[in-house]
């Protein structure tokens, strides 16, 4: 089945066919910049982008991932990749040099056929690094250990990361549900 991605992220666009190549899903990127509303939801900036995209027909993708820190009160949360823009991975180290360094990664994946849409999540739990490691992957993945591992994000395979991350999580959910839906259509009544 063919799916479209909404993203002017080519890091998101390579993960997510790798992760849905095995369940016979063919991605393509529709690149365009979506809004990013003024939410603490992740599941409210994926349906905003969704709607943004009400015109692309057939299968649609979109997808918001975050980096909550427990000791900063969640931030930088829906945020993150603006604050990712802005900052870069400095300033965020310096923030938690005295401080408890918990974090999740949460991915909210939206999709839509027709009228009908469907959300999922993916959860990562584990620390930030002391300082950045490793060249792999985008954005905070060079700060980002996931529990039980050593190495941060950005120091691991594609294939390593997409083992425990949180959009590998999510997306492998929506492979689950586009071969589930397809062969829902392809029954006859």
């Amino acid at each position: 089945m063919d799916v479209t991605l909404v993203t002017t992220n080519p890091g998101k666009l390579r993960e997510v066919r790798e992760i849905l190549a095995p369940f016979h899903a063919a991605v393509s990127a529709l690149r365009r910049k979506l809004p990013e509303p003024q939410t603490s939801s992740l599941r409210e900036v994926a349906r905003s982008k969704l709607e943004a995209v009400s015109e692309v027909p057939g299968w649609v993708l979109v997808e918001d991932s975050g980096l909550f820190i427990r000791s900063l009160g969640g931030f930088p949360g829906v945020y993150s990749a603006y604050i990712y823009g802005i900052w870069g991975l400095d300033p965020l180290l310096e923030l938690l040099r005295d401080r408890p360094r918990d974090a999740v990664f949460r991915t909210v994946a939206g999709l839509r056929y027709g009228t009908r849409t469907w959300y999922r999540l993916g959860e990562c739990r584990g620390t930030i690094a002391r300082s950045r490691r490793g060249t792999g992957g985008f954005g905070f993945d060079p700060i980002f250990v996931p529990e039980g591992k050593r190495r941060t994000f950005g120091e691991m395979t594609a294939a390593e990361k997409a083992s425990v991350s949180h959009r590998a999580r999510a997306m492998r959910s929506v492979g689950k549900l586009l071969v589930r839906e397809t062969r829902s259509r392809a029954r006859p009544d």
